[in-house]
């Protein structure tokens, strides 16, 4: 159950990442560099009102679903009613996600297919590498464990 829960959660990620770059990458560019972003603004395909708009939309559509629908499947349909057994099971579903985003969105389809190139910011790619790549590995490694016991906390006090 767990394994589906967590295609569940990757295909929701997935389905914001399609959503967005559906009438072309631009819509988000909040996920690239910095300078990618300065470039995208100057060529006129956005302005900085627009990508912080954006940023605001899907992040609220990311993060409403990872701080929602873990705990909702683990507590409400497979029953769990424990600190660590809440834990590690919320754990889980993150963890596909995560590594789903980390692998499939970020190394394949945004490292390896055009789907995601914009433009006039070529000579600007890769578009995800060092500190980010960094920081994105770190956040799932060392994040989403921390969101699990949160959520799996949060609810012993809920229940």
């Amino acid at each position: 159950m767990l394994i589906i829960e967590g295609i569940v959660m990757s295909f929701i990620l997935l389905l914001i990442c399609v959503v967005g770059i559906s009438n072309g990458p631009v819509g988000l560019v909040i996920f690239y560099e910095q300078e990618v972003k300065d470039r995208v603004i100057e060529l006129g395909l956005t302005t900085k009102e627009k990508i912080k708009k954006t940023w605001i939309i899907t992040l609220i559509a990311i993060f409403v679903p990872q701080i929602v629908l873990p705990p909702a499947m683990v507590y409400g349909i497979n029953g769990v009613e424990g600190f660590l057994d809440g834990f590690i099971q919320i754990l889980v579903i993150l963890m596909i996600a995560g590594f789903f985003d980390r692998l499939f969105i970020d190394w394949w389809w945004v490292g390896h297919t055009k789907a995601w190139v914009i433009p006039g910011t070529e000579d600007l790619m890769p578009y995800i590498y060092g500190k980010t790549l960094v920081k994105k590995w770190l956040g799932t490694i060392i994040g989403f464990p921390i969101l699990a016991a949160l959520l799996a906390g949060a609810m012993q006090l809920i229940m």
